[in-house]
């Protein structure tokens, strides 16, 4: 179930979908919370008094990246409406700031007066309830806050800060599809404020000369308060938009190249996929190090839960091929991470949120009445051996100092007493799908008794 653009830093992290519409919208924790939620936010044009939004099966669309970085480089045509348009997208690497370069293309003869309009589907902390939009004076942004959960919205078209027309209105109940509705007309409403279930939209209005183009930029800045967006906002104008994606393609460019490795004869195709791969990879890794199996969010259709956990076996085998790559600060702070989520007894739980605690499980703690082990023993051990082959190489002492007696010898202790007492095999455990072992009973109740009540 893959997203076509992952866009992150390690604590902001966005998804497009294939139609270009931001589908995923995690702060502070990569995986968690999915502020968008699936729910589309939306791009339209309006040009000679007809309207399209870009998911329109009408609008060609070629969605890539720029070369190894993690800035995008989407075109968008639209034969009949005669114009194209260009963007260019990325989450800045050091701060919580989503910045685009929007370019308009007017393909017919004549002058036009073209304008585009940028939609905001937020449900923030995962629930369209007790949100609130609202236009800020100050700033010219749209501000979008929940609780510690602020979003600010703004643009730059020249010298100009601030959307030249704006909307704020309620979704989602009431019959109301959203604002984004009152867009197509190519006006909006102005509407200031607005609370409860919310959206809204700004607008850029253009006159685009025959045969040529315009250009502004957009962002998103995400923080804790009113106070922190308004300071990333400032930022992002003082330094400007285009600087922001300078110096993030460019940190992309070093990081994924920081190894002088010698491909041989393999094909330049096949060393862009390696590298595109260590890029992609890395948006769905949280800087404090957990591991996320996916975050995209389509699967809460089917089961109404999603993969933005960390699994630690599947971190630990994503963490020994970093470490291959040379990417061993990342897996330091995987086993860091791991450290903190092991059990006292010294053993993993079935997966973990992005910010600690145990995630959802379908393992049981009890089975026909007796206790056991609700985990699967790979977690816990494949946890050691990516660690034991990162010290083979690195041989960092200081690293491992801390992890000895928390991680190291706990998960041993736990699995040398996990054991048959006939056979001296590894006790069963929950195989890593729907379909498990059968679990261990009487004869290893004792263990089971040391369960945390």
């Amino acid at each position: 179930m893959p997203r076509e653009l992952p866009l992150g830093n390690g604590s902001f992290q966005i998804n497009f979908d294939g139609a270009y519409r931001i589908i995923d919208l995690y702060y502070p924790y990569v995986g968690q919370d999915n502020h968008a939620l699936g729910h589309p936010c939306r791009v339209g044009l309006w040009v000679d008094g007809q309207f399209a939004w870009t998911d329109s099966d009408e609008w060609r669309r070629e969605l890539a990246y720029m070369p190894d970085t993690l800035v995008t480089q989407v075109h968008l045509t639209h034969p009949r409406l005669q114009v194209a348009l260009a963007f260019q997208d990325a989450i800045d690497f050091d701060r919580q700031i989503f910045v685009r370069r929007l370019s308009i293309a007017n393909h017919a003869r004549a002058d036009r007066e073209i304008k585009l309009f940028l939609q905001h589907d937020f449900h923030l902390s995962g629930t369209e309830v007790g949100d609130t939009a609202y236009v800020d004076p100050t700033s010219r942004g749209l501000f979008h806050y929940k609780g510690k959960v602020w979003v600010l919205s703004n643009a730059l078209r020249g010298d100009q800060v601030g959307f030249d027309a704006v909307a704020t209105g309620t979704k989602e109940w009431g019959g109301r599809e959203g604002t984004w509705r009152d867009a197509e007309d190519g006006e909006l409403s102005g509407n200031p404020i607005a609370q409860g279930s919310v959206d809204s939209v700004g607008g850029l209005r253009f006159v685009v000369p025959g045969g040529s183009s315009q250009e502004a930029y957009a962002w998103l800045a995400v923080g804790d308060s009113y106070e922190d967006v308004r300071a990333l906002n400032d930022f992002v104008v003082q330094r400007t938009p285009q600087t922001l994606l300078k110096r993030t393609a460019d940190y992309w460019r070093l990081w994924v190249k920081k190894e002088s490795l010698h491909f041989g004869p393999l094909p330049a195709a096949v060393v862009e996929l390696y590298e595109r791969s260590l890029l992609v990879l890395r948006t769905q890794i949280d800087s404090r190090g957990a591991v996320i199996a996916s975050t995209d969010s389509a699967i809460l259709q089917f089961g109404r839960d999603t993969y933005n956990y960390m699994w630690p076996r599947d971190g630990a085998l994503v963490a020994r091929a970093l470490d291959w790559a040379g990417y061993n600060d990342v897996t330091r702070a995987f086993s860091q991470c791991c450290a903190r989520a092991i059990t006292r007894e010294g053993y993993f739980l079935h997966k973990y949120r992005p910010d600690g605690p145990p995630g959802s499980s379908w393992h049981p703690w009890a089975l026909d009445g007796q206790r056991q082990f609700p985990i699967q023993e790979d977690e816990t051990a494949l946890v050691i051996w990516a660690l034991w082959r990162h010290f083979e190489v690195h041989r960092d002492v200081e690293f491992i100092k801390p992890l000895y007696r928390p991680l190291i010898v706990a998960a041993a202790d736990f699995m040398v007493r996990y054991r048959d007492e006939r056979t001296g095999l590894p006790l069963p455990s929950y195989a890593p799908s729907w379909t498990y072992l059968t679990p261990c009973r009487r004869e290893n109740s004792a263990l089971a008794n040391s369960l945390p009540r």
